[in-house]
């Protein structure tokens, strides 16, 4: 069973746009509420009403008494405000606001007979390979809910269950067989448990989950496995401003993937070698391990991988996007910008979190290939997908093309957009 969520509309909506100046603020819903309080001197708001605010809640929308203050302890013009609170009325009158809530997204995508309820875990009780599967739909299900949820919405029952995955494991008797795919499914979510947490801004720290699921995966003999959770580490922590770090673990993820490994999972590993290379400023190292991910993407046979479920979203595209973020870190935007215009153009709308990210990638391409006018446009469209997510990831890219827009303002369509969106102009 899947679910379809209407694609993002073209203006931005109050609620979202909300969510993403209190998270760009750091702050909670309860630190919004209090800088309201204090703000407007009424003490009659609370965290529970600004959750209603983000969310829409059954149609509920900012009031006008609240709007100017929103306004000044959120640093966004009024106008913005006023203008997201009338595209939400609007939206909801034709329709186009999608009703599912996190958790009824999550419940479509379990399996039917698997609700997102507590595993069993009674200690001392024999598990069978029936249960391990079971677990491993449940990871799916979940690894689904990721191309629609952004990391806040997910994070909580991401670690929720690899908890109950780990119990499981550790509570349970069961033969050797059945042991080593407990293994692999407590590696795989704790992968996807990490991978969730780096989208929340530090709230759960991602290390001891990739750590976890890469002894996991090694316990279980699975060499593609500890490859995919060593590279995620690694792809992580050069992200997070230690490139030298991050291209070790890459490296250690390259040998756990040298022998018996399908090719679709290498070209992962290549990519992200790539991308953690050109982050350590190893241009050619990247361009050389750019180039054998594209060779093996393109050699690898479909069916070759059809076990490994978590491959399920390494394809062609995914690889060519690399290819071009790679090129623009390496500022060869003439490679970079018709490759994300192509995957662009025929991109899942529903995954909003990943459209923005990649829109932020051809906006600072466009920008280093002096096409200003044309980055000015991509650059509105990924902010408002951008506002309708609570993710850290798209709200740190955010931060990176304005960065780079300010640099431009004195084009008139660039200093349109920053009017809207810099809320802190350097």
């Amino acid at each position: 069973m899947s679910v379809m969520l209407e694609p993002p509309l073209t203006g931005e909506r109050l609620g979202p746009l909300i969510r993403m100046l209190r998270l760009r603020a750091g702050w909670s819903e309860d630190d919004l509420a209090r800088a309201l309080v204090a703000d407007s001197g009424r003490a009659t708001i609370t965290r529970t009403e600004v959750w209603r605010w983000e969310v829409e809640y059954e149609g509920r929308t900012t009031g006008p008494f609240w709007l100017p203050h929103l306004a000044h302890v959120l640093n966004v013009p009024a106008a913005r405000l006023q203008a997201a609170r009338a595209a939400s009325k609007a939206a909801r009158r034709i329709g186009h606001i999608a009703t599912a809530a996190p958790d009824e997204v999550l419940a479509s995508l379990l399996p039917p007979d698997e609700p997102l309820g507590p595993c069993s875990t009674q200690a001392g009780r024999r598990v069978g390979m029936d249960d391990a599967e079971a677990l491993l739909r449940r990871v799916h299900g979940l690894r689904l809910a990721d191309d629609v949820l952004a990391g806040g919405d997910l994070v909580e029952p991401c670690v929720r269950e690899l908890r109950r995955a780990v119990n499981l494991f550790n509570e349970t008797s069961h033969t050797e067989e059945v042991g080593q795919r407990l293994l692999v499914a407590v590696a795989e979510m704790a992968q996807l448990a990490g991978w969730v947490a780096t989208d929340t801004g530090g709230r759960v720290d991602a290390e001891p989950l990739f750590r976890l699921g890469a002894s996991a995966a090694r316990q279980a003999k699975d060499g593609a496995l500890a490859a995919h959770l060593l590279g995620s580490w690694g792809y992580w922590t050069a992200n997070t401003g230690n490139a030298r770090r991050g291209l070790e673990l890459v490296r250690a993820a390259e040998a756990a993937a040298s022998s018996g490994v399908p090719l679709v999972a290498r070209s992962l590993t290549a990519a992200r070698l790539a991308w953690t290379s050109a982050l350590a400023g190893d241009g050619q190292g990247a361009l050389r391990a750019m180039g054998e991910a594209m060779e093996q993407i393109t050699d690898a046979d479909p069916g070759e991988a059809a076990d490994r479920l978590w491959l399920y979203w390494v394809d062609l595209p995914e690889q060519e996007v690399m290819e071009a973020r790679v090129a623009t870190q390496l500022h060869r935007p003439l490679r970079a910008v018709p490759l994300l215009r192509e995957v662009l153009a025929g991109y899942d709308p529903t995954h909003v979190r990943e459209y923005a990210l990649y829109a932020s990638w051809l906006v600072t391409a466009l920008l280093d290939a002096n096409e200003m006018e044309e980055a000015a446009a991509e650059a509105q469209r990924m902010f408002e997908m951008a506002a309708s997510v609570p993710s850290t990831r798209a709200a740190e890219r955010g931060d990176v093309v304005l960065t780079a827009l300010r640099h431009h303002r004195r084009v008139p369509e660039v200093a349109e957009v920053l009017a809207l969106w810099d809320v802190s102009p350097a």
